[in-house]
């Protein structure tokens, strides 16, 4: 089961090309403030413009920096079902604890075309899968029907939902066995998410404010609902700046400004705007990480 906050890692680069220098930087600020486990390679690690090669090494790279300090589930998705299955062999064998598998963009899938691509993935490997279900950013939304029986597949163990549906999980968990693990992928409401039955949440935040949100989590398993909605209360201010514009542009300046690296991006994403700096800037301030 993995549970508590989860960064989804920044991708850092300098002069357009993979930063290893500071991938090594912000692995170790967010293991050494209490992060519940790593996602290398998905959506904030900007993993549509790696080249094979780059998605591959920093998977290897993350492993290697993390030293089984905190579980490491690799982004291995693709709308390409061969391509998924490679990334997904792949982490197997680098050591990976499990995989994050988005559901196919821009094809458009059916709902018996999701259950066969991720039926594909999972045959491949023992590894855990983590369903990612991600309909703004996919198009697609899996059903509820087929995550159900998806959940029949041994390792299929989990999903990351970032649908701002605070109703699903109940409605899925009615249906589940108790050992399916329910993972936010939205940080305004990963707390509701929580109080909905989740476990946790795979997090953008986490990259720049990783000790509060750890905090969090960790006073909701603890019992202690006023200190975690009052983190909550904190962080939601900055939950909104990092999302003005195209994540992972605000966060990326966000890190930038805390020194861990550049705020470069790849074309598509450009630089942020002047006025979506100045609200990051004073949401760090108010939370005094600068």
């Amino acid at each position: 089961m993995f549970i508590g906050s989860i960064p989804a890692v920044i991708t850092p680069f300098k002069k357009q090309t993979v930063d290893y220098d500071s991938l090594n930087l912000i692995v170790n600020h967010l293991i050494n403030n209490n992060s519940n486990g790593l996602v290398p390679c998905g959506t904030t690690g900007e993993s549509p413009t790696l080249s094979h090669e780059e998605h591959k090494k920093i998977i290897e790279e993350t492993i290697k920096i993390n030293d089984k300090r905190v579980p490491i589930i690799a982004g291995t998705g693709s709308n390409n079902t061969d391509e998924a299955v490679d990334y997904t062999n792949h982490a197997e064998k680098a050591g990976a604890d499990a995989a994050l598998v988005v559901t196919p963009y821009y094809n458009k899938p059916t709902q018996q075309g999701l259950y066969a691509h991720f039926e594909s993935i999972a045959n491949s490997v023992k590894i855990p899968i983590i369903i990612y279900n991600i309909p703004g950013r996919s198009v697609v939304d899996m059903s509820i029907e087929t995550m159900i029986d998806l959940s029949k597949i041994e390792n299929i163990i989990g999903v990351k939902d970032a649908t701002n549906d605070l109703f699903r999980p109940l409605l899925t968990a009615a249906n589940l066995s108790e050992d399916f693990c329910y993972l936010s992928g939205e940080d305004g409401t990963a707390l509701a998410y929580l109080a909905q039955g989740g476990h946790g949440c795979i997090s953008v935040t986490a990259n720049v404010a990783p000790k509060l949100c750890s905090d969090m989590h960790k006073a909701w398993r603890d019992k202690d609902i006023k200190t975690a909605q009052e983190i909550n209360l904190k962080l939601a201010k900055l939950h909104n700046a990092l999302f003005i514009e195209s994540s992972p542009g605000p966060v990326k300046y966000a890190a930038s400004l805390l020194g861990l690296c550049t705020s470069e991006t790849r074309l598509p994403l450009v630089e942020i705007q002047d006025d979506t700096k100045k609200i990051i800037s004073d949401c760090l301030k108010s939370l005094s990480l600068i």
